[in-house]
């Protein structure tokens, strides 16, 4: 047994070494021919396989917290169109390379809806990758000082899936712009977008600094995409008034 466990390990085949005594003991049991015994360790293997890849994608993603379309409270945000949100949980939007943008204040569920989505893109085999647009830029523009500036852009240009979040939070510079609109060119039909805003369409003039820009990346962002523009209250607004509420009825008690 050790030496078969030591031979399956060599090989590469740490599912089926993990499960073969207890395989085994089933199959003795069970009295299975070898092609069924043979078969179930298979099975192990790819399912280990699969739960092994997973994790990796998951690591890679840099999601700030997992979060998912069950734990989101579709009833504080009822004008929401809930079976777009699912239908775009089918992934079928990434297999066409198209993207998704949700536009809405600060705290209505935004980043929560894009990682719900991105973790459903990983189950389903995706590379994805999470970032706020401050934290891709500023990468970017540190890259060039170090002569990796190729090897970065690669990074953002890898995954099926590239979340960008908080778009608007600050006002792109001359070369910041710049970086984003590499990004966003050279994904466009390529790979599929997330982008979480704070700002409205007729507010992202502000945001670039350049308007030729900021029209060639609208352009390539609303090409392919889904807009889904959230207009209810900030769940975190909701949780204060709720604690502080609880805190002055304790007091008065």
């Amino acid at each position: 047994m050790e030496t078969i466990k030591r031979q399956l390990i060599e090989l590469k085949l740490p599912g089926m070494a993990k499960a073969l005594e207890v395989r085994n003991e089933y199959a003795l049991s069970e009295r299975l021919s070898f092609l069924d015994f043979l078969s179930l360790l298979l099975e192990d293997e790819l399912s280990s396989r699969r739960d092994n890849g997973y994790r990796k994608r998951l690591s890679r993603a840099h999601f700030p917290s997992p979060k998912t379309l069950e734990e989101f409270d579709f009833r504080f945000q009822p004008q929401l169109n809930k079976r777009l949100i699912f239908d775009c949980a089918t992934c079928e939007f990434i297999r066409k390379r198209e993207n998704l943008l949700f536009i809405g204040p600060p705290g209505v569920g935004k980043t929560h809806l894009a990682t719900a989505l991105g973790m459903k893109a990983l189950e389903q085999g995706y590379k994805v990758l999470f970032t706020t647009v401050n934290e891709m830029i500023n990468s970017l523009v540190a890259s060039k000082a170090d002569n990796t500036y190729h090897l970065k852009m690669r990074y953002y240009l890898a995954p099926n899936l590239l979340i960008l979040d908080e778009l608007g939070f600050k006002r792109l510079n001359q070369q910041t712009v710049d970086e984003f609109y590499e990004i966003v060119s050279r994904r466009y039909e390529k790979g599929s977008l997330i982008i979480t805003s704070n700002k409205s369409f007729e507010e992202w003039g502000e945001v670039f600094w350049d308007p030729v820009l900021a029209t060639a990346i609208i352009d390539r962002i609303i090409h392919h995409c889904r807009i889904i523009v959230i207009k209810g209250d900030s769940y975190r607004m909701q949780n204060y008034k709720q604690k502080r509420a609880k805190t002055e009825n304790d007091s008065d008690k």
